[in-house]
């Protein structure tokens, strides 16, 4: 909301040296947010002049410039020479004069310079060139905007160009401060000046006559009371030639709002003043009487914006005999708008109901002034007030007669609830010991009436506060009467023993290892399609349940994964089409698993206020799909790139492993991998992760035709696990291993076995054989070949001993190794490679 500080200064006593500054500081301390400054870009000397006299000059390229003599007041120099390329004043106008020296808005100094034979000693402005509208029918003549002062006089005082705007964000709690009452009003609760309330003037007493006809359509309104006040007024010859004065038209370009003809002018006028918005119809162009309803479905309505809109059985219109001539609160419609042959006016005044405006303007996309603050409540005591304000100033403005028997007013009445507000329970909410003069006085600064009861006092909120609904929003009202800053800053004490737990550790540490590792974390939003669910959500790519939800950000994607991968291949893409060609990504979040024919999501949830039941929380815990969180990872382009002396080495299975060793240390378990088969998986290249023998997850290469239906040039490798899985199986076993003092002995085995035993089930078998003094074992060649029979293959493992007390033998490192190697043999009849 944009507030000139010279009407603020109407309805609110305001220092004499009081700031631009100061007033933003005043309503920053009752609750508003500081913008912007507002103001008219320009300095003077710009000055009222009088032309004594002018010279036609005709020109060579066609154009004819007079050269005038204008007086600019002795102090000014007396009588100037000046250039002017406008031909529609004439001898004794008075204008305004720009000399040399001056700044008009864009920034366009002005200067004495040679032009057209002539040294021109100034500028003769229109209204435009000085920031008063976008009109440019040549210079403004000051008689034809009814202003009139002698030679000499500072021009941007008496057309109000020296005013500023104070701009502040405005709550959508808080629509009551979308008008001038309603900063002045939060301005005297900052500063305790006089407020002057424009809604109690004297014509907010006049009744509206009976003659003319409105109705309101019962059923469909008022039940839901979409309508709550349906006023109007009736002014004749009304003279829409008239000029806007400059001091309404200089007000209305620093609330942001351009001057459109007095007519208009004058409806934004009052909504900016009193916040109520206004319409206006030309009288003869209207059918019968006014009717408010809702659309039938399929009418039309040609809004003043030009467009042909379908409207919803939904949209609250304004109707006539003829059919729809407005939206209700929205936008008017073009067939019954004012225009410069209008001379009889018809003023409506509304109270609209918030919600239904609110989606009227949202299904059109047409947000307007009028929307804004309907839907975010209206006083519903006012529209009587705006409309003979309204009124008021055609008459005065426009020349014209208001009509007091030509009139009517729907309404109902307007009830507020009381709420209870017990003694004690400000002090105790906000922390401040406030004595019960303080709330009170609080209370009925804002306007709200108060009677004291047994226990606390009964508060009746005014009627422009809407928002004001409970004892929790009164309590606010008083903190920030008296000031946020008296609420004291006490960090609260968390009970000893609470922190992360340590799942959060166990994440915490899993994310920093492989980030120290080298690779990038890229959280995405959970959101896919049933077909990628499918394909990566499960081992065989076979069809299982997935949550769709019923208002989706993107339709294309209206699935809740089940898997990481399918967030993770579009963020890969996407740096990829950017250059970004070498990527090692990861990405720890929540999946959605959804157990077969189970029915989630339909269960009522309770009230907002009221605590559920733990019966009722049991229930709502059911109804939610499990959400275990999952690590996945992507490795695409090269590991290593080209340098001299060395080819590039290309991401591949190898980097995806040791990004499993990575994770299963951070954890602090030993995660397994052995040889299977997936859908989106390479044949052959693919491998089941587990831990102490319960699956956890997978690695292997992406299928070809998966890569490339994800448009990912090259080889891609992802891995996924179930991160939850694993840091549960890791318990509360220490991540970190002590050092030995003793010496390792090493080993290695090659061992044949059968080609279909994988080379986890031999490993697993060593490492049961050799006991606790084996202390790793890793594989390093699978040799297929010569030597070797067709069918078979040999496994070649280095094997490390250490016992924690001494430095072992070889000869007992011998016998721990023979041992594994027994226990595979009595398995897989694995012997030893000669």
């Amino acid at each position: 909301m944009r507030v000139p500080l010279s009407w603020l200064r109407e309805y609110v006593d305001m220092a004499a040296d009081a700031t631009a500054e100061d007033v933003f500081a005043s309503l920053v301390s009752v609750g508003f947010e500081e913008e912007e400054l507002h103001g008219f870009e320009l300095s003077g000397p710009v000055v009222v002049g009088q032309v004594l006299s002018f010279d036609e000059e005709p020109q060579k390229n066609g154009k004819t410039i007079r050269w005038c003599q204008v007086d600019v007041g002795e102090e000014h120099g007396g009588v100037r020479g000046i250039v002017c390329g406008a031909s529609n004043f004439a001898v004794g106008d008075k204008i305004v004069a720009t000399l040399p020296g001056s700044v008009l808005p864009g920034p366009f100094p002005i200067a004495a310079r040679k032009t057209y034979g002539h040294v021109s000693d100034g500028m003769i402005a229109s209204a435009r060139e000085l920031g008063l509208g976008d009109e440019h029918d040549g210079i403004l003549i000051l008689s034809t905007i009814g202003v009139d002062a002698p030679v000499g006089t500072d021009a941007i005082a008496l057309l109000g160009l020296d005013d500023q705007a104070v701009e502040i964000n405005v709550t959508p709690d808080r629509g009551y401060a979308f008008s001038i009452r309603g900063v002045a009003r939060e301005y005297a609760h900052a500063t305790g000046a006089d407020f002057r309330d424009p809604a109690e003037h004297e014509w907010s007493d006049v009744q509206p006559g009976s003659g003319f006809p409105l109705a309101v359509d019962a059923e469909p309104i008022r039940d839901n009371k979409a309508v709550q006040e349906f006023v109007v007024r009736v002014v004749r010859d009304v003279d829409p030639s008239r000029p806007t004065p400059p001091w309404m038209v200089a007000r209305l370009s620093l609330a942001g709002i351009r001057s459109l003809g007095i007519l208009i002018d004058i409806t934004n006028y009052v909504m900016l003043e009193l916040g109520n918005p206004i319409h206006g119809y030309d009288l003869d162009a209207l059918s019968g009487g006014i009717t408010v309803r809702r659309a039938a479905k399929g009418e039309k309505l040609t809004t003043l914006d030009g467009q042909e809109r379908t409207l919803h059985d939904e949209d609250l219109l304004i109707t006539d005999e003829s059919g729809p001539i407005g939206l209700a609160g929205v936008m008017g419609g073009g067939t019954t708008e004012m225009t410069d042959a209008t001379r009889n006016v018809l003023i409506e005044a509304a109270n609209f109901d918030p919600i239904s405006i609110a989606r009227t303007a949202r299904r059109h996309k047409l947000p307007s002034e009028a929307s804004k603050r309907f839907e975010r409540g209206v006083d519903p005591l006012i529209p009587f007030v705006a409309a003979r304000r309204v009124a008021d100033l055609m008459v005065e403005l426009a020349g014209g007669t208001l009509d007091t028997e030509l009139g009517g007013a729907l309404y109902s009445d307007v009830e507020i609830a009381g709420i209870d507000l017990p003694a004690e329970f400000v002090p105790n909410l906000i922390g401040v010991d406030y004595t019960d003069e303080e709330i009170v006085g609080a209370l009925e600064t804002i306007g709200a009436e108060v009677t004291e009861t047994a226990g606390g006092w009964q508060v009746i909120p005014p009627s422009w506060r809407p928002d004001l609904t409970d004892k929790w929003t009164l309590a606010e009202e008083v903190a920030r009467i008296h000031g946020l800053d008296r609420i004291p800053s006490i960090l609260p004490v968390p009970p000893a023993g609470r922190g992360l737990t340590p799942l959060q550790l166990g994440r915490r540490r899993v994310a920093n290892a492989l980030a120290s590792a080298g690779l990038v974390e890229t959280p995405t939003f959970p959101f896919t399609t049933d077909a990628l669910n499918d394909l990566h959500g499960s081992a065989t790519g076979e069809q299982l349940p997935s949550i769709k939800l019923a208002n989706p950000l993107d339709g294309q994607s209206p699935f809740l994964r089940r898997s990481l991968i399918p967030t993770l291949l579009p963020t890969a893409h996407r740096n990829i089409a950017r250059g970004l060609t070498d990527l090692a990504i990861f990405e720890i979040g929540a999946v959605f698993l959804p157990e077969p024919r189970v029915s989630y999501g339909t269960v009522d949830v309770p009230p907002l206020g009221e605590r559920p039941s733990d019966e009722k929380l049991a229930e709502l815990n059911a109804s939610i799909p499990p959400q275990p969180r999952f690590l996945a990872a992507l490795f695409t382009g090269n590991v290593t790139p080209r340098q001299p002396g060395r080819n590039a080495e290309a991401y591949g299975l190898s980097e995806a492993l040791d990004a499993v060793r990575v994770i299963g240390a951070a954890a602090g378990v030993t995660i397994d991998v052995a040889q299977t088969q997936r859908a989106a998986l390479h044949p052959g290249r693919a491998g089941v992760l587990s831990v102490d023998g319960r699956e956890v997850g997978y690695v292997g290469e992406l299928h070809p035709s998966v890569s490339a239906e994800a448009d990912l040039p090259g080889r891609a490798v992802v891995l996924e696990l179930d991160l939850d899985a694993v840091l549960s199986a890791a318990g509360d076993r220490v991540v970190a291993a002590s050092l030995s003092r003793n010496t390792a002995a090493t080993q290695d085995v090659s061992l044949v076995v059968p080609a279909a035993v994988t080379a986890a089930e031999l490993q697993a078998a060593l490492t049961e054989g050799a006991g606790d003094l084996l202390e790793s074992v890793r594989l390093v060649d699978d040799y297929r070949g010569a030597g070797i029979d067709e069918g078979s293959k040999s496994l070649t493992f280095a094997l490390r001993f250490r016992a924690s007390d001494r430095t072992l033998t070889a000869a007992e490192a011998t016998e721990a190794k023979l041992a594994g190697v027994a226990v595979a043999t009595e398995r897989f009849g694995a012997s030893i490679r000669d």
